[in-house]
């Protein structure tokens, strides 16, 4: 019995751009778009965690020839919304735990042709932030380690899924936190449709092979033994 409505062969690995360091963005900005079809650049100010990345302002221009989303770590997306909407990425992902009300970012974001998504931390449960899901394109659920690569995956969160699809069935649902060899497996055959990896790509000896070997293992169907 296939308890997946969203085919594991469909499931999309999208590598994750988490970084302080200009030479490494730099780096891995222009080898992401030579194997994967999607990325991610995860965007940290220091408002939920003491961390910070580079910064969206930073960043003079998206590669082209591949799909770029941009997760905001941030508590104010007012102070972030005009530098997204001049690098116009694919999709830009905002914490339903900020501290404005997002849909008149949402708004902004769709009118510049540009997809909506919310992130759900997991104290979040989705049905107290019924609004956003309704007016999302996509629905993160973090299950890691906010604003760190390497964070283990809280896979308790896979029971989100369902929750999300009651409240809107067809939203794009996304995973951050945690994914790589040993559960990129049962992710893919959780109705998610695309898993974000950060440290087992970014850290591999062979960035590219990592992408391949996540890539095909999330096609496999059985147990794992």
């Amino acid at each position: 019995m296939d308890f997946s409505a969203v085919d594991p062969s469909d499931v999309i690995i999208s590598p994750t751009l988490l970084t302080s360091d200009p030479t490494e963005f730099t780096k891995f900005i222009g080898l992401y778009p030579t194997f994967a079809k999607r990325m991610q650049i995860d965007v940290v100010d220091g408002s939920f965690v003491p961390q910070t990345t580079i910064s969206e302002a930073a960043i003079t221009a998206l590669p082209q020839g591949i799909l770029v989303d941009m997760h905001m770590m941030v508590a104010r997306p007012s102070e972030h919304i005009q530098h997204i909407l001049r690098l116009k990425p694919n999709l830009c992902i905002f914490h339903a735990e900020a501290t404005e009300n997002l849909l008149p970012f949402f708004d902004q974001l769709k009118a510049a042709g540009i997809k909506a998504g919310v992130a759900l931390l997991q104290r979040t449960y989705p049905g107290d932030v019924k609004q956003y899901i309704e007016a999302a394109d996509h629905v993160m659920i973090f299950a890691g380690a906010l604003g760190k690569n390497g964070g283990e995956a809280d896979l308790l969160q896979i029971e989100k899924v369902k929750l999300v699809r009651a409240i809107k069935p067809e939203v794009e649902i996304g995973w951050d936190g945690g994914v790589d060899m040993t559960n990129v497996r049962a992710l893919a055959h959780s109705d998610i449709n695309i898993l974000n990896v950060g440290s087992a790509i970014i850290k591999a000896e062979d960035p590219k092979k990592a992408f391949e070997d996540l890539s095909e293992e999330a096609t496999q169907r059985g147990v794992l033994i």
